[in-house]
């Protein structure tokens, strides 16, 4: 049985959340990797609308383990409560269907705290974060001062933590002005926290290295984008963990060669929320039409997205760097009507033509598109399930784009509907 990966391949918010749920109905194991509750997926299920910012998307589905692997930042507290407002849409949550890595790192109200601050610290370049703690958390992974989901079971080694965890924030607090952190506190509510947390940690590399050689179907769910990672995205402008496919290992536990096809989703043009470059922005009424037709607001900030032309200069770079097998094309049924469409193909910087997004943060930033026009259709492509129900122009930008992005479309999403979904490639087929 093969195993999937899915990571969005723009700047986020590409649609991801109705190709997992689409996919994990025929996965048995779906598998977070990296990110924190700063993303989200919105499903929607027989009419009903589930907001997801930690959990799987497999979670809303019966019958599937749900997995939270080490290379996720846990705010427990979110946790909880994203658990509990599941569980009054009825969906039944338990540590029988969703387990979390023990040694996933924590999310701390220092972190949050901490993030907020610098934030909004005068004369300091802002990076847009969404202030909930993620990157002091990944911060504190690599400095070797987190505090992970096992060490609440035990509070000696809590003691340990939180002694070498402040000795590093209350420093960086005083030169922001901030109060030392209440230890007493902060102890106190973790201690309370843990009896309902630690019964979902398990050991998931062995989980799912078991459920490999079971000949289970692993569904790897990226978060956010690959354009935010924190390598090869527009950096700073970036969250604070990779996004890309190969994450999936390391952020779980399982190697390498257990990832069979690698699904990048695309949106039929791009977005973006928050600070940094974004070369195929506009600015102008088709950027408006785009947004409001599109409905373009995040899922978990409510924040309005940049939007601007699909821009196969990036989404061909992020293919290569997550080594995509196939792409899942959505909303397509957004362009509907407009006369002329543009794609950008390439940019120019001080008059030398590239074919790729360069590294220095300065030369990002005065890039120009190089744009290509395609004619746009009158009909709907809302609701369409086969390549027959597609007037001819959306085939020919569809088409066009596999060219220039060097990947093959394997999906086609043609409304927010699980079903309104064109197969061309099937995923989890080795």
């Amino acid at each position: 049985m093969a195993n999937v990966v899915v990571v969005g391949a723009q700047w986020g918010d590409e649609g991801k959340g109705k190709i997992v749920d689409w996919l994990s109905e025929r996965a048995d194991v779906i598998a977070r990797f990296q990110g924190g509750h700063n993303a989200g997926h919105t499903l929607v299920i027989d009419g009903v609308v589930y907001k997801l910012s930690l959990l799987p998307s497999g979670i809303v589905r019966g019958g599937k383990l749900s997995v939270i692997g080490n290379g996720v930042v846990l705010d427990p507290w979110a946790l909880l409560s994203e658990i509990e407002k599941l569980r009054g849409q009825g969906v039944d949550v338990n540590p029988d269907n969703l387990i979390i890595a023990e040694n996933t790192p924590l999310i701390l109200p220092v972190h949050g705290e901490l993030d907020r601050a610098r934030e909004a610290q005068v004369g300091v370049a802002k990076i847009g974060t969404t202030g909930r703690g993620i990157g002091p958390a990944y911060e504190d992974k690599v400095g070797r001062r987190t505090v992970r989901v096992a060490d609440l079971a035990d509070e000696a080694t809590l003691d340990l933590r939180l002694d070498r965890l402040l000795a590093h924030h209350d420093a960086l607090r005083r030169g922001l002005g901030l109060e030392p952190v209440d230890r007493a506190a902060l102890k106190t509510a973790l201690l309370e926290v843990a009896p309902k947390v630690l019964p979902y940690a398990k050991p998931v590399w062995k989980i799912l290295n078991e459920a490999r050689r079971a000949g289970k179907r692993i569904l790897f769910e990226g978060a956010q984008g690959s354009l935010l990672d924190v390598d090869f995205g527009t950096y700073p402008f970036v969250t604070s963990s990779n996004t890309l496919a190969g994450m999936a290992a390391t952020g779980t536990g399982l190697g390498p060669t257990a990832i069979d096809f690698v699904l990048g989703i695309v949106k039929a043009y791009t977005t973006r929320v928050g600070e940094g470059p974004f070369p195929a922005e506009l600015f102008d009424a088709d950027g408006d039409r785009l947004g409001a037709r599109g409905h373009e607001f995040g899922t978990v900030t409510g924040r309005k997205r940049r939007c601007g032309w699909f821009d196969a200069v990036l989404v061909r770079q992020t293919c290569a760097t997550s080594g995509v097998t196939g792409i899942a094309l959505t909303k397509l049924d957004v362009l509907d009507g407009f006369e002329t469409l543009k794609i950008c193909v390439g940019y120019m910087l001080d008059g030398v033509r590239l074919d790729y997004l360069p590294t220095a943060a300065d030369q990002q930033a005065r890039v120009t598109p190089i744009y290509e026009e395609m004619p746009g259709w009158s009909e709907t492509t809302a609701g369409a399930r086969s390549w027959a129900d597609l007037p001819g122009a959306a085939i020919k930008y569809v088409r066009r784009i596999e060219e220039l992005i060097q990947c093959p479309v394997a999906m086609l999403s043609t409304s927010p509907e699980r079903e309104d979904t064109i197969l061309v490639t099937d995923p989890f087929v080795d």
